[in-house]
């Protein structure tokens, strides 16, 4: 028998700092996803940092909402590599994102973010996180960062 819903535990805080995008038609790049911090209070603590490499590929559809796709590599404070990808979208009412667009702090509760983070890494001691599907919840915080926390599905 199927689950009746989801079930979640909490994984990791990820933070960090984008540059601004550059526009292409509706298309946006933004070239680096610049450095940031992270942290997965999980089997066992792990800490570490984004390393200054990522992309972040965004598309203004037509209906308001910016699709996402990201590829950065998070580095741990015991010298493991981890790549993360991930999809994701966000939108809202109208006046909601261009008080985003502005610079201007706005509850997340206001506007829908969401992300689904895929892990890789050749470290043995975090293989863990290839096995798993995750969920995170973003909010973008100015003037050019983003935080998700981060959900395994159990």
């Amino acid at each position: 028998m199927a689950a009746e819903s989801l079930r979640s535990e909490f994984l990791c805080s990820l933070t960090g700092f984008v540059a601004p995008p550059e526009t292409w038609v509706r298309r946006l790049a933004a070239p680096d996803v610049l450095s940031g911090n992270w942290r997965i209070f999980r089997r066992p603590c792990l800490r570490g940092e984004v390393l200054p490499d990522g992309g972040d590929w965004l598309l203004l559809r037509p209906d308001g909402v910016l699709e996402q796709d990201v590829r950065l590599t998070l580095k741990t404070d015991d010298g493991a590599f981890i790549c993360v990808r991930y999809a994701g979208m966000r939108h809202g009412p109208p006046e909601v994102m261009a008080r985003l667009a502005q610079g201007e702090t706005v509850d997340p509760s206001e506007y829908y973010f969401r992300v689904a983070p895929m892990f890789e890494t050749g470290a043995e001691r975090y293989a863990w996180l290839t096995k798993i599907l995750a969920v995170g919840v973003g909010e973008r915080l100015p003037p050019n960062k983003v935080r998700y926390d981060i959900f395994e599905i159990l």
